[in-house]
């Protein structure tokens, strides 16, 4: 699977590296960071594809300087022209890089795309004091029913393994991490350009996860999970 990043397929499908989804995924990783007080003059992102989180994390953290790790080169060109005096990109698997000490290594939207997810998770463990991990939670009552949902995901943007909220928090556990915080983030709700389908569910979305935020997750799904652990 790691080929369709290293060659075109990836970028033919998703021209725009989702970086439109961006400000918000940054707005999410800054709250979780000060709510916990963690530091973060040192930041690292692996997989930044075209390096939107970090350009927009400049902007929350003024005395931060970022490093991205990207093994795309088509999302590591177009990041690299817009590097900053804070914010670097490197061509290449963070875990071979000989300076790798950073306060907070950011893990957003890439597990579910690694074939060997679980090595992969245990390899990055050294790289940075704390990691926020971002998952999606495409396992759900209403998408495993209605398997679009899932199969949708794998075709488009590449998902090759799905979780919902406990088994992502426990594969991190078995890792060997400290699950620090975790908090849901509904991209349904707070992202603009919903399918219709997505636009129907948004009443009864908000409606129910008012009275139990879990079970709506489980029932409903269109939620990822923000993880903060050591």
């Amino acid at each position: 699977m790691q080929t369709i990043y290293e060659q075109a397929t990836y970028a033919d499908n998703n021209p725009t590296w989702h970086e439109e989804d961006s400000p918000w995924k940054a707005n999410h990783i800054r709250n979780i960071l000060q709510d916990n007080h963690i530091p973060h003059r040192r930041i690292c992102e692996i997989g930044c594809g075209v390096g939107g989180i970090l350009l927009n994390l400049e902007q929350h953290f003024p005395d931060a300087t970022q490093t991205g790790y990207e093994i795309s080169p088509y999302a590591f060109a177009r990041a690299k022209e817009r590097e900053t005096d804070r914010t670097k990109f490197v061509l290449g698997d963070v875990t071979k890089a000989e300076h790798a000490d950073f306060d907070v290594s950011l893990v957003i939207d890439v597990i579910e795309h690694v074939e060997d997810y679980i090595a992969f998770i245990k390899n990055i463990k050294t790289i940075g004091t704390y990691k926020v991990f971002h998952i999606p939670l495409d396992l759900s009552v209403q998408s495993v029913f209605r398997m679009s949902p899932i199969l949708g995901q794998r075709k488009s943007v590449g998902h090759i393994h799905y979780f919902f909220k406990q088994t992502a928090l426990e594969t991190l556990r078995d890792c060997g991490y400290t699950i620090i915080d975790s908090r849901y983030t509904a991209s349904r709700l707070e992202l603009p350009n919903q399918t219709l389908s997505s636009q129907l569910m948004r009443w009864p979305r908000k409606i129910l996860y008012a009275l139990s935020p879990d079970f709506t997750v489980r029932l409903v799904g269109g939620y990822s999970l923000l993880v903060l652990a050591k």
